[in-house]
C-alpha cells in the first residue's frame, strides 16, 4: 500500500468547489504520475470534465524526450487528449499572455530532484510571475523531496550567478519540496501571486524517495533512478567540465570519469571525511553520445550506502580538486553558451559562487571551503523551517 498520497491525488480524488468552472491549464511531464502510473491529465480530466484547456511543457519536453542543455521543445498538441501543449523551453522559458490567455488557473505537477540546478523549479518561478502579471492562479501539487527534506549542503547562490540553473539565493541541496518552494519564491523572494499547495498526506521530512511507496518516472532521460537523483547534487557540476558526467551510458550521474584519469591515483586525493556512506568502485565505460563518445573513460561509480552521511556535493567537488590538481593540461572548463548564457562560465553558474571555483583552484582544502559556507546556510536552515509543510 502506498504511504503517500501527492497532491495530484488528493486533488483528484477531492476536487475543491472552488475550481467549479474554472478553465484549468497543467504543467506536467511523463513523472506527473499517480501511484498506479495514471498520468495526471487523465486524472485531471476526470476530476474536472471539460476544464482542462492547455497543457504545458518544462525542460526536455512534454515526453521527457529531449537530452540536455538548450535542446529546445516546440509547441505540439497532445495526441491523446488533442490539447495544446505549450512549451517552457522552447522559444521562449517564459509564459507569455497567449500561452496564460486560456485559463484562469494553472495546476504544476512537477517531480523535482532537491537540486538547485534542476530547471524545473525556475520554469515554475516564471510560471508564477507569469501568474501574478496576467491575474491567474498557480496550485502547485506537491510531491515529495527524493533525497529528503532534512539535509541541505552547498553554497548559496550569489547574485551574480542568477541564471535558469539558479535564480535565487538557495543551496546547490535544498531540502524542500516543490511546493515549499513555491511558497519560498513567493513570501521569501517577492513574487507575491495566487497561490495554493495541495500538500501531500504521509510525506514526512526523513523519508528519502524510496521509502515513499510511490512509483519512479524519470522527470529527465538522465534520471532513471533514484539513485541518479541521490548523487546529482554532487555530479551535476561535470557538466561544467570535460569530465563525462555518464551521459551516454545506462547510468548516468552515478558514472563519472574521462580518458585521461587514473582511478587509483586520484583516490588517494580525497579526504577521508567526505568518503562516509558511499563506496567508490573504479571502473571504465564508454559513452555512446555527448562528451568523449566512443572513448572509453576511466573513473568511478558512486553505490550510496547511507544517505544519512552522504554528502554528495562535497565528495564531488573533492573530486574536482583532485582532478584540476593532477592534470593540469588534461582538465579544462566546458565554454559558454550554458543554459542560455553566453559570457559567463558555465561551471561559475552551476556552482553559484564564483568564489567556490577560485577557492578550488588555489587549493584551499575543502573543509575551509564548507566551513566558509556554514553561516549562510545555518541562516537558510532556520528560514525554510518558517515555510516547512511538513514538520
Amino acid at each position: 500500500m502506498t504511504a503517500v498520497k501527492t497532491g495530484l491525488e488528493i486533488i483528484s480524488e477531492s476536487p475543491p468547489p472552488s475550481l467549479k468552472q474554472r478553465r484549468i491549464g497543467l504543467l506536467c511531464n511523463p513523472a506527473s504520475v499517480d501511484s498506479r502510473y495514471t498520468h495526471a491529465r487523465e486524472r485531471i480530466l476526470q476530476a474536472f470534465p471539460g476544464q482542462l484547456k492547455t497543457l504545458y511543457s518544462p525542460q526536455h519536453g512534454f515526453y521527457a524526450e529531449r537530452q540536455d542543455n538548450m535542446i529546445e521543445s516546440e509547441d505540439r498538441s497532445d495526441p491523446i487528449t488533442g490539447l495544446p501543449v505549450f512549451s517552457l523551453y522552447g522559444e521562449t522559458r517564459v509564459p507569455t499572455f497567449a500561452m496564460m490567455d486560456p485559463i484562469d488557473v494553472m495546476l504544476v505537477d512537477l517531480q523535482d530532484v532537491g537540486t538547485r540546478v534542476y530547471t524545473f523549479m525556475h520554469t515554475l518561478s516564471h510560471c508564477m510571475e507569469a501568474a501574478r502579471q496576467y491575474g491567474k492562479k498557480i496550485i502547485v501539487l506537491d510531491r515529495p523531496n527524493p533525497l529528503g527534506g532534512l539535509r541541505v549542503e552547498g553554497n548559496l547562490l550569489t547574485a551574480d550567478c542568477s541564471s535558469f540553473v539558479g535564480r535565487y539565493p538557495i543551496p546547490m541541496r535544498h531540502g524542500l519540496t516543490i511546493g515549499e518552494l513555491a511558497i519560498l519564491f513567493n513570501t521569501r523572494h517577492g513574487i507575491d501571486c495566487d497561490l495554493e499547495v495541495v500538500s501531500m498526506r504521509g510525506w514526512r521530512r526523513e523519508m528519502i524517495f524510496n521509502q515513499t511507496g510511490l512509483p519512479w518516472v524519470a522527470p529527465s532521460p538522465n534520471l532513471p533512478t533514484p539513485a541518479s537523483a541521490m548523487v546529482y547534487p554532487g555530479q551535476v557540476i561535470w557538466e561544467g567540465t570535460n569530465i563525462s558526467e555518464g551521459r551516454g551510458t545506462t547510468q548516468p550521474f552515478e558514472l563519472f570519469g574521462a580518458p585521461y584519469l587514473a582511478p587509483d591515483r586520484l583516490i588517494k586525493n580525497i579526504d577521508n571525511r567526505f568518503l562516509s556512506g558511499v563506496v567508490l568502485r573504479p571502473v571504465e565505460f564508454e559513452p555512446t553520445s555527448h562528451k568523449w563518445k566512443g572513448h572509453p573513460c576511466k573513473g568511478f561509480q558512486i553505490h550510496v550506502t547511507d544517505p544519512e552521511v552522504y554528502s554528495p556535493y562535497a565528495l564531488s567537488l573533492g573530486f574536482y580538486q583532485a582532478i584540476y590538481q593532477a592534470y593540469p593540461d588534461e582538465f579544462a572548463y566546458k565554454q559558454p553558451p550554458y543554459e542560455y548564457e553566453y559570457t559567463r562560465l558555465p561551471m561559475d553558474l552551476i556552482l553559484g559562487d564564483r568564489r567556490i571555483r577560485s577557492q578550488i583552484e588555489a587549493g584551499t582544502p575543502l573543509k575551509d571551503i564548507i566551513s566558509g559556507w556554514e553561516d549562510s546556510l545555518s541562516t537558510y536552515t532556520k528560514m525554510t523551517k518558517n515555510i516547512y509543510i511538513y514538520k
